[in-house]
């Protein structure tokens, strides 16, 4: 009988093993180096280090191809429709005027001293739909209008609303991030949304308002002169606030129910059923895409070319997205393959590490080392999907949540993301490290804080 290359490598562990831990190091040093020294796209970055990993391990090259490729395309079904699916809500969102609803309302109906709260609001609801690129160019010429209006510090207006989208991204799907770590560790959608929203929301008041207090004092910079932004939709009207708040809840409300539903409701109950239907990732959020078309879209004066217009132009832009997540899946894969990945389990349970702050610590390297919070998440997910088998179903979502505080560690010159808030302040880097900088390390530490404090609870 022919024995499977992966048998005879598990059979021949006690031989292979001393090659893992290079094999790995090898794997993520190479990506690390593609990304960050010669601009490689990170996408192929991750098919190059999964090449790699499998030769410095042995696997042979035909099952390490195999691997990569059922990585790759597991990963991009059950994640690449979601992301998908997002952008187009958020375009509508973007596109009909909702957003700025949301922005006017919300503002409008806040004092000086309050300000800073109501952005960290904004950002919090605006990113719950949205990419933070997208949020971010979205929020700015508001962010510019309230700091001119209040006479507040440009800082200390931005840095909540910031505060509350990079949070978002980090923590709360259908963002990208978690939505890979989420598929990658085979954890509950419905709890660990509901774990990363109730962490959420203390983490942007402290890496927000809060913080924002003192990174004003430090940066202080005027906000620029007002320029027109044109508007978000052809027509004049614009969806009212409460159905664009409705609207924008809509999936999360169906996934919690998902979660409540599996909790309280017994198996077989007709209830139980359909809740479970409705909240399913991508049952909620194509409700939401279809509901989006009438109450964004038709609500703000689009005809129907319109919106098809809208929701075509939001898929270019999320291609690159959906590639790296892909591309990372494959590398979860090798990993796994190679046993690369049982390797470091069953180190971590024999060292007595917490492994939430192992997931942090190994998200927070690569977060440093390549500047993506999105290629930091799947990395390290890869790495440590091994170890859900040892952890229950609340263990395994505060995995996906550590992983997400740790991605969004000090974020520096080799993120795009530090680059586009320095040029949108007209900060210098040494402003835009002590204010940007220090606000994402800020939420990458109370997050992990407030998960460490919660594991107890769902243990």
């Amino acid at each position: 009988m022919t024995t499977s290359p992966l048998l005879a490598l598990a059979e021949g562990a006690a031989v292979s093993s001393g090659r893992l831990v290079p094999a790995a190091l090898v794997g993520i040093a190479l990506i690390v180096a593609l990304i960050t020294r010669f601009k490689l796209h990170p996408a192929l970055s991750l098919t190059l280090g999964s090449l790699a990993v499998g030769a410095v391990a042995g696997l042979p090259l035909a099952d390490t191809i195999d691997g990569f490729t059922k990585g790759f395309g597991s990963t991009a079904a059950g994640v690449g429709v979601l992301i998908a699916l997002g952008a187009m809500f958020g375009k509508l969102l973007a596109d009909s005027g909702g957003a700025s609803q949301i922005v006017d309302t919300i503002i409008g109906r806040a004092g000086p001293r309050t300000l800073p709260w109501s952005m960290a609001a904004v950002g919090a609801l605006i990113g719950l739909p949205m990419f933070f690129e997208i949020g971010l160019v979205l929020l700015m010429p508001v962010v510019f209008l309230v700091a001119r209006r209040s006479g507040l510090s440009l800082i200390r207006v931005g840095v909540p609303a910031l505060a509350g989208l990079s949070v978002m991204h980090g923590l709360v799907p259908p963002h990208p991030g978690p939505l890979v770590a989420i598929d990658a560790l085979k954890a509950d959608l419905g709890l660990t949304l509901g774990l990363g929203v109730l962490i959420a929301v203390p983490t942007v008041i402290v890496a927000g308002p809060l913080l924002a207090r003192f990174a004003g004092r430090w940066v202080n910079v005027p906000a620029p002169e007002l320029f027109e932004t044109g508007r978000e939709a052809e027509n004049e009207r614009r969806p009212s606030f409460g159905v664009t708040l409705a609207t924008v809840l809509l999936p999360v409300v169906l996934m919690m129910g998902k979660a409540l539903a599996d909790i309280f409701l017994a198996e077989g109950d007709g209830l139980r059923a359909a809740l479970d239907f409705l909240g399913t990732p991508l049952v909620a959020l194509l409700i939401a895409v279809i509901v989006a078309m009438f109450t964004f879209g038709r609500g703000s004066g689009m005809d129907r070319h319109g919106v098809a217009r809208t929701i075509e132009q939001s898929l270019p832009p999320i291609a690159g997205i959906i590639l790296i997540v892909a591309a990372g899946g494959g590398f979860k894969q090798t990993l796994i393959d190679t046993g690369i990945g049982k390797l470091v389990a069953d180190w971590v349970q024999n060292s007595g590490l917490s492994v939430l702050v192992l997931a942090w610590l190994v998200a927070v390297l690569i977060r440093l080392a390549t500047g993506s919070a999105t290629v930091a998440t799947v990395t390290a997910s890869g790495i440590l999907a091994p170890l859900v088998t040892h952890l229950s179903t609340g263990e395994t979502s505060l995995l996906v949540l550590a992983i997400g505080a740790g991605s969004l560690f000090f974020s520096h010159v080799n993120d795009a993301g530090f680059w586009l808030v320095k040029e949108y302040f007209g900060l210098n880097v040494g402003q835009t490290i002590k204010s940007w900088s220090l606000m994402e390390t800020v939420i990458s530490v109370v997050g992990l804080a407030f998960v460490l404090l919660v594991s107890p609870l769902v243990g």
